[in-house]
């Protein structure tokens, strides 16, 4: 049915997970941390919301999985670094 509409398959093969891990984590996480049990008032709410989120996620959430940094310092400590 894709090929009919001319539309690419996102995952390499089928039942292959892999590909999408990183963006299943991130909503994971994004769900747990953000949305869960949370009422907004308007569309606009969340979205200031959710902006928001993205920038503590990026910016000052740390993981242990980057050495305790957030994935902007992991990104610059390694872009210096090589």
């Amino acid at each position: 049915m894709l090929k009919e509409h001319n539309v690419t398959q996102s995952m390499s093969r089928k039942g292959n997970c892999l590909d999408n891990s990183c963006m299943e984590n991130f909503f994971g996480r994004l769900k747990v941390e953000m949305f869960f049990e949370e009422k907004f008032e308007s569309v606009n709410a969340f979205i200031d919301e959710l902006e928001e989120y993205i920038y503590y996620y990026n910016n000052k959430r740390i993981s242990l999985k980057l050495k305790g940094m957030s994935p902007v310092q992991y990104r610059t400590h390694y872009q210096i670094i090589n």
